[in-house]
This record gives C-alpha cells, structure tokens and sequence, in this order.
C-alpha cells in the first residue's frame, strides 16, 4: 500500500515536471550565467507549483467539485496564452539584443549584458506549466489530506530534481550558442504553450 503510493506519487511528478523541464532548459537557454543558488531558486519555483496545483486541486475535488469541472476546459487556453506571450517576448528581446551587439567588437554577452528573467515571468511561467495538475486533484481525491499533502511534496521534490537537470543542460548550450538561445528558448516556450494545449482539447 505505502510502496504503491510513493511509485504513483513518484510518476505522477516525472510526468507533471516534464513541461517545467523544457521551460527550465529555455530559461538557462537565456540566462546561461547564472549561478547555483539562482538555478535553485528557479528550480523551487517550480516545484512550488507543482505541489500547489494538485493540492488546490484536491481541495476543489473535495469541496467545489461542479464549478472545477467547468473550469477545467479553459486551461489548456490559459497555458497556450501565458506561454506563447512570454516566448514572442523572449524572442523579440533576443533580435533586439543581438542588433545592439551587431557593431560590437565581441559578439559575446557578458554577465551584464545577459538580462536575468524577473520574478513575474518565472511565476507566470510556474503557473501556466502546472496548471494542468489541478487536474491531479482528481487522481489523488481517494487520499486524505495528509496523504494528499505527501503525495504533492513529493511531487514538488521530483519537480526540483527534474528541472536542476533541465537548467544545466540549458546552462551548457546556451554558453554554445550565445545570442541565438533566446530565441531557441522563446520558441521551446510557444512550443511547450501548443503541446498543452493540443493535448487538453484531445
């Protein structure tokens, strides 16, 4: 019974973070200097929401289980928007920068030139890649508060994991590949934004 509950609860969070993962890999695509207590910070976003959405989402099961139903059907429209504004928005800092540094005698971005992604984008981001697990509250309704509470921190741990290995491996192509990460990253967002919400209306 315990076994059972830590391996679903473990396989739920693989599948959850697998768009937080991607997201994290665009972010470290355009913020390739960051150091390891930002990759951390970036990283616990992410897993704050991911344990946040299915909890919520537990709770609305548990008490406004008519009005959540109805309000499922609009999030893969919410997640398509947040993400796509946010990569247009990426892509275009990304031209803009690379026409301030055309003229320039190095082409490389140092660490003051590379623009650090605010607070507001990553929550943005944390919500429109988790939203879809409210939907979790639904497959976790069975479990009592406690084990509901368990089962999403131990969400958010696999989340954490996940993306600390998705902002490294965007850490080392984006040192590659310079000013074209941000635009790589800004259509991985717009791609990830599709991916959601092909597979909501399905």
């Amino acid at each position: 019974m315990v076994y059972d509950f830590l391996i679903n609860s473990i396989l739920i969070g693989i599948a959850l973070a697998m768009d937080a993962f991607s997201v994290c890999i665009a972010n470290a695509l355009k913020e390739h200097n960051m150091k390891i207590s930002r990759v951390c910070f970036i990283a616990s976003v992410y897993a704050f929401f991911q344990f946040a959405m299915p909890m919520i989402g537990w709770v609305c099961v548990h008490s406004i289980e008519t009005a959540f139903t109805s309000f499922q059907k609009f999030i893969p429209w919410i997640a398509l928007f947040l993400l796509s504004f946010i990569g247009i928005k990426m892509i275009i800092e990304a031209i803009k920068e690379q026409k301030e540094n055309k003229n320039a005698c190095d082409a490389k971005q140092t660490e003051e030139t590379i623009k650090k992604i605010s607070l507001k984008t990553l929550f943005i981001q944390g919500i429109a890649t988790s939203i879809d697990a409210l939907s979790v509250g639904f497959t976790i309704s069975s479990y009592n508060w406690l084990y509901a509470l368990i089962a999403c921190l131990i969400i958010a741990v696999v989340t954490f994991a996940i993306c600390l290995g998705g902002l490294k491996i965007g850490r080392t192509i984006g040192y590659k590949l310079q000013n074209k990460a941000g635009i790589l990253g800004g259509i991985i967002l717009i791609a990830i934004g599709l991916e959601i919400f092909i597979k909501g209306i399905i």
